[in-house]
């Protein structure tokens, strides 16, 4: 929006063109995301208390977690309208792939919501997860169609296998249920992984930033060909909507920084877990997603696992899955855990922005 109005401006008054820059207007949707999370933040936590709101805690969890019972839930409804007004204000909205991100991110927002909304009328387990899945993969589908039919973009079936010299592989057909299993399993690896304070927002805001290096660089044909990257006409703009996930999230963790004022709820999770899965799906770095994200992966194959576990031999692998809560049962205190897990992630983004020049 703000960019239209700079473009007219700029005739008259130089400055403007400042605005004009994807740089430049990446930062501002980072600060706008920011301070929006911090003016709304309270008067939501406010609402969402005052009409008993809370968390659900599960009663086979760690004792400390008792103290939690009655903490507001689904906060994640700040970010996403963080996101929204930020994205809106400060991105090309002509941009194919802008609109694309942004509704993708605020429908699996609603069917966040939904689950959240049914375990608060009373079904503890939320959404049937037949439906849920389900509600998913239709619009992760939905996403992937228009982004390839609609914006006039033919989307390339080749993964692009990082740390090597342009070696490609082509799924052909295969490409396309493979990026939608990324955007519906990203999505719900996130959620899976949102069981402490804090612990899931922080490496969602750190992704989202290396997502946008990835953005900006193969949206820019000098930057993509000197790394020998893939170069997408149009992909930059995405560095903003990055920005804005990256600083309504750090907006989100002020309120959810032990102990939590609010959580995120499935209404946060699933919506940034699905934007992550569909950015690394336009950027065409799928597989960077994968090694950013460990922590997410390693919480879902922990659950999985567990399960398994216990249906095919009647024993457990942890004392509780996800596995952060099994860290917490073997002694550690909930911070150390999330701040440990945090480091992790730190390292892991720092490995996958080293697939830049690493060939």
């Amino acid at each position: 929006m703000f960019l239209f109005f700079s473009e007219q401006l700029t005739d008259f008054f130089s400055a403007f063109n400042a605005f004009t820059y994807i740089t430049t207007r990446g930062i501002l949707s980072a600060l706008s995301a920011l301070i929006i999370s911090f003016v709304f933040g309270p008067k939501l936590i406010r609402l969402l208390s005052n009409n008993e709101i809370s968390e659900n805690i599960r009663s086979d969890g760690p004792e400390t977690h008792s103290l939690k019972s009655g903490t507001p839930t689904m906060g994640g409804l700040i970010i996403l309208f963080s996101i929204t007004v930020s994205t809106l204000i400060w991105s090309d909205l002509s941009n194919p792939y802008i609109l694309n991100i942004l509704i993708s991110t605020l429908l699996f927002g609603l069917i966040g919501f939904i689950d959240d909304f049914s375990k608060l009328k009373g079904n503890p387990n939320g959404m049937k997860p037949s439906v849920k899945i389900s509600l998913q993969i239709l619009i992760a589908s939905l996403s992937v169609y228009f982004l390839n039919f609609y914006s006039g973009i033919e989307i390339n079936t080749e993964l692009l296998i990082p740390f090597t010299n342009n070696f490609n592989i082509d799924l052909g057909v295969l490409f396309f249920p493979f990026i939608v299993f990324v955007i519906v399993g990203s999505s719900n690896a996130v959620n899976l992984s949102d069981g402490l304070d804090g612990l899931a927002i922080m490496p969602v805001a750190m992704i989202a930033i290396a997502l946008g290096v990835f953005a900006y660089v193969t949206g820019n044909i000098n930057f993509a060909n000197y790394l020998d990257l893939p170069f997408l006409n149009d992909s930059g703009e995405v560095f903003v909507i990055c920005c804005a996930i990256a600083g309504s999230g750090l907006g989100f963790l002020w309120f959810n920084t032990y102990p939590a004022e609010v959580f995120m709820g499935d209404v946060g999770a699933l919506s940034l877990g699905a934007a992550l899965g569909l950015i690394a799906v336009i950027v065409k770095q799928e597989l960077v997603l994968a090694i950013m994200g460990g922590v997410f992966i390693i919480e879902t194959f922990s659950v999985i696992l567990q399960v398994g576990s216990f249906k095919l031999r009647g024993k457990r692998i942890f004392n509780m899955a996800p596995i952060h809560h099994h860290f917490e049962l073997k002694g550690w205190a909930e911070p150390k855990v999330i701040v440990r897990f945090w480091i992790i992630t730190v390292f892991l983004v720092l490995i996958a922005l080293s697939s830049l020049k690493i060939r």
